[in-house]
């Protein structure tokens, strides 16, 4: 279900409801008071504000102090899944992450925009799905609605708007498959 507010128009009234808002900042005054200046081996402290906030995350994840989660219940991170030095979690609608994922540094994810064709640019959330052992390379840009296979590796500064099947290795602007990813010599 999405929190964003229906028939709103964004040029003069918000697009979330009060109560939303509300919750951000809090989160807001959170993430700068203890998550952002915890040290870098504190994974587990910040794995538990996450969750105090709604997350759901997994064993064994790292996400680094100076990772941006928008909102985080929204966030949802398998087991030892990794979240980089500042990546940006623009997490408007759900962002669900796999087993073993690494998001490189400054990666940024993205599950909103608006609807342009709309005289009030209605906010839009479409989420984003990640499959299991994804590699997420630097500063990669993964747009709303994206699905992205098992195993499938994205190149460093990326853009990303259309599903990446398994196993797929690629990059670019826009994204276009290269090649099939092989881990120890076979092709999965």
């Amino acid at each position: 279900m999405s929190e964003v507010l229906q028939g709103v128009d964004t040029f003069t009234q918000p697009s979330f409801s009060l109560g939303n808002r509300l919750r951000r900042l809090l989160w807001g005054v959170i993430w700068t008071l203890l998550f952002r200046r915890s040290p870098t081996p504190c994974f587990e402290w910040r794995n538990l504000l996450l969750r105090l906030f709604g997350a759901k995350i997994g064993r064994g994840v790292h996400i680094y102090s100076d990772a941006q989660i928008w909102a985080p219940w929204n966030l949802t991170m398998d087991e030892e899944s990794a979240l980089g030095r500042g990546v940006i979690c623009y997490s408007m609608g759900p962002i669900t992450l796999g087993k073993r994922v690494v998001v490189s540094q400054r990666a940024h994810l993205c599950a909103g925009t608006h609807d342009y064709e709309d005289p009030g640019m209605q906010l839009l959330t479409k989420p984003i799905q990640i499959g299991d052992r994804v590699w997420i390379c630097a500063e990669a840009f993964i747009g709303p609605g994206v699905t992205i296979g098992e195993g499938a590796v994205i190149g460093a500064r990326a853009v990303v708007t259309k599903d990446v099947p398994a196993w797929a290795v690629g990059a670019g602007n826009p994204f276009r498959v290269l090649k099939a990813r092989v881990l120890g010599g076979t092709t999965q």
